[in-house]
């Protein structure tokens, strides 16, 4: 019996883990966003991922060096 769907942030996104233990996150319209090794990382990676792309869409330019840096100050 496949696993209710997780949805976060008011609908805007939900979870799935895959048969292959993977998570997915899905926008409200079904399509596929990411696949992470946990369901915390899918979750934290779609909601950044959800807020790049709306700051884009209102006009913000997003400083990409600032964007992918971590707590432990190492850059990707």
């Amino acid at each position: 019996m496949p696993e209710e769907k997780q949805f976060y942030d008011d609908g805007a996104f939900y979870v799935e883990q895959s048969r292959w233990k993977m998570w997915n996150s899905y926008d409200k319209d079904g399509k596929c966003i990411l696949t992470s090794l946990t369901e915390k990382q899918v979750v934290s990676a779609t909601r950044f991922i959800l807020k790049v792309r709306q700051d884009e869409a209102n006009g913000k330019v997003v400083d990409e060096v600032k964007a992918y840096e971590t707590k432990d100050n190492y850059k990707l």
